[in-house]
């Protein structure tokens, strides 16, 4: 059977939005362009002219998001659910325009940038994609907190919270990942917290943009978002859309097993560098030309 090679793939147009970030509450410009073959996911700051790329060695630990910090110290804050976006979409090659420091949440999921995607439309570029493929376990463990990346044949991820809450309490998503199944999965589940922590979070300068537009609200064990949940599990669902985008980082498409428990963004970042400090737990594999059986899925975009 002749091998089908993939094919890195782009914007076929520029799109435009506007927003509020979940943090900052400033109000951003963000705009998706086209980009060429080997560019990789690029954010620029408009209002400062600095741009960096959406790899792990740019990003820094930060509550509650994932930010990037370009050479002069500007930062790009919340990008995990547009990134999470492209990797559904298998977006490789992009160059994300934003006129201030936090890419927009929007209605807090991914569906809208899944949407903006769609109408810009996507087209094959001339490169072959390559995956990065996990040739051995590596994980980073904090207490009952634990981040894993395993081998796989598939690209997977899995993904358990725990809170002693009644609205959420122990929920497991589980699940490979393919651009029909991110749609209807994943995308659209809404990021989450809880009131009482609300008026902390704003004197940290924290969820300054957050509102019933833009989050699950828990107060007790009651939702108190009129609409109700999009899911009955809509907060691990959520979790499992920030590792996507979280794993993105690695600069390629991921080929392997990710397992999450009761971690978040800062953890999914120290597990992508726990495995790339390991020369022996991954290989680097031109698609289409994998070990065995391989069916690859996409999960990151980004060139190393």
């Amino acid at each position: 059977m002749p091998v089908v090679v993939e094919r890195q793939r782009t914007l076929k147009n520029p799109i435009h939005c506007s927003g509020v970030g979940v943090h900052s509450g400033r109000k951003v410009q963000m705009t998706l362009n086209p980009a060429p073959s080997g560019h990789g996911i690029v954010f620029r700051r408009s209002d400062t002219g600095e741009s960096v790329p959406a790899l792990w060695r740019h990003a820094v630990e930060s509550p509650l998001c994932t930010t990037l910090v370009t050479e002069s110290g500007d930062k790009i804050t919340t990008i995990e659910h547009l990134m999470s976006a492209f990797v559904g979409l298998g977006v490789d090659n992009a160059l994300v325009e934003l006129d201030g420091p936090e890419v927009p949440i929007m209605d807090g999921s991914a569906a809208p940038f899944v949407f903006l995607i769609e109408c810009a439309g996507t087209e094959e570029q001339a490169a072959p994609r390559r995956w990065l493929e996990v040739l051995k376990p590596v994980s980073v463990v904090d207490g009952q907190r634990s981040a894993r990346l395993l081998p796989d044949a598939r690209s997977m991820v899995s993904f358990t919270i725990d809170f002693p809450n009644a609205a959420i309490q122990r929920q497991t998503w589980s699940g490979a990942v393919t651009p029909a199944a991110y749609k209807r999965d994943i995308a659209r589940a809404r990021t989450f917290g809880f009131l009482t922590e609300v008026e902390a979070l704003r004197a940290r300068g924290l969820a300054r943009g957050g509102s019933l537009d833009n989050a699950v609200v828990v107060d007790g064990g009651d939702v108190l978002n009129p609409e109700g949940l999009r899911f009955a599990d809509e907060c691990v669902r959520h979790k499992a859309l920030d590792v996507l985008g979280d794993l993105a980082l690695a600069g390629m498409p991921l080929l392997g097993r990710f397992e999450g428990v009761k971690m978040g963004h800062a953890m999914n970042n120290k597990v992508l560098r726990a495995l790339f400090a390991d020369p022996s737990a991954y290989d680097i594999v031109p698609a289409g030309t994998g070990r065995g059986e391989v069916v690859k899925l996409p999960i990151a975009a980004a060139p190393m």
